[in-house]
């Protein structure tokens, strides 16, 4: 977890019991902002430029991310652990920065925090498809995401609102590995979006939704690989417009005089999580630390997390070995790795 003033985190947060009575301080605390690794920086990137008096707890649950390749039921079930730990924070608002997630959790996540505690949830993927519907000119929309965004259908079952467009939707799932590697440029990852995008330039789109939270960091290599007559869609800026609006809505908005705090959790590899957010997200990022879980930060709440028991139970016959959850643990697997 990093911070930006030297204050006791404790101190901005809550237990969840209080946000459902929306106290006279819950517009003091935190945004949660959520995501599987570094993407969802892009996400906070834009809510703090929109709202720069808020104050920011993110967290990147690298220990079990990226979360594309792996089956629903266990997006879902670490989504929703998570989750319930920002919840337990003293959040006043969450903001799924993930597509796998949001396709995974979007309603269970309202029912189980909003339904429940009266805690606004943002998401990723309406946001994005709304502004997609207003930039086409053709109505030949491309989708690109992780195998489980686009398996999932969510992007089709939102864009099923306008008819008439035609939607082309590909799985780029290497995109996610070169980003959480800190690479975003080279012949490598260009062959590679070539080849992924190939079908989209064959389709005619002429506009393309970034359908993760990571692909923005790349789109300088998907431009020049769709030309620069096709739109891309971010759903970042318009993820944080959602935000505004929420808080408007519900008298949420931060109106301390004191300069807001921003804290980042990785539940992973906390050295390699801060060299990406710093690259990414810029001088908010002072330091990140490590947790196992952040209710090892925020020990306030009483939801009943989602177990490790559970997990493993969603991974059924073929779980996969899980990533050491300690900094330090040596980082596997992606471009260059």
């Amino acid at each position: 977890m990093t911070t930006a003033s030297s204050t006791d985190p404790s101190t901005v947060t809550a237990p969840a019991s209080e946000a459902a009575g929306l106290p006279a301080a819950v517009e003091s605390r935190p945004i949660g902002v959520f995501d599987s690794g570094v993407g969802g920086l892009t996400v906070a990137r834009s809510i703090i430029d929109q709202l720069p008096n808020e104050s920011i707890l993110y967290v990147g649950d690298t220990a079990h991310g990226p979360y594309g390749p792996l089956p629903i039921a266990e997006v879902r079930a670490n989504a929703l652990g998570v989750m319930d730990e920002l919840v337990d924070s003293g959040v006043k608002l969450l903001t799924i920065a993930c597509n796998s997630a949001s396709a995974a959790v979007l309603r269970d996540a309202r029912e189980r925090y909003t339904a429940k505690y009266g805690i606004p949830v943002i998401e990723v993927i309406q946001p994005a498809v709304r502004r997609a519907v207003a930039a086409t000119r053709s109505g030949r929309v491309g989708v690109i995401g992780t195998s489980a965004t686009v398996g999932s259908r969510a992007y089709e079952d939102t864009f099923a609102a306008a008819p008439d467009l035609e939607i082309t939707s590909v799985a780029c799932p290497e995109f996610v590995s070169y980003v959480e590697a800190g690479i975003t440029t080279g012949p490598a990852l260009l062959a590679v979006a070539e080849e992924y995008l190939a079908p989209l330039k064959a389709a005619g789109v002429d506009t393309v939704v970034l359908g993760c939270t990571h692909y923005p960091l790349l789109t300088g290599v998907i431009s020049y690989v769709m030309g620069a007559d096709v739109t891309l869609v971010s759903s970042a800026e318009e993820t944080a417009k959602d935000v505004y609006r929420a808080l408007a809505t519900h008298d949420l908005q931060r109106t301390d005089d004191a300069p807001p705090e921003h804290h980042f959790v990785a539940t992973g590899d906390a050295r390699q999580f801060e060299a990406l957010a710093r690259r990414f997200l810029g001088p908010e990022v002072l330091s990140v630390r490590h947790v196992d879980h952040v209710s090892a930060q925020y020990p306030t709440g009483s939801l009943a997390r989602i177990t490790p028991e559970m997990i493993a139970a969603a991974q059924g016959a073929s779980a996969r070995p899980r990533i050491s959850n300690f900094v330090g643990a040596p980082v596997t697997g992606g471009p260059g790795q």
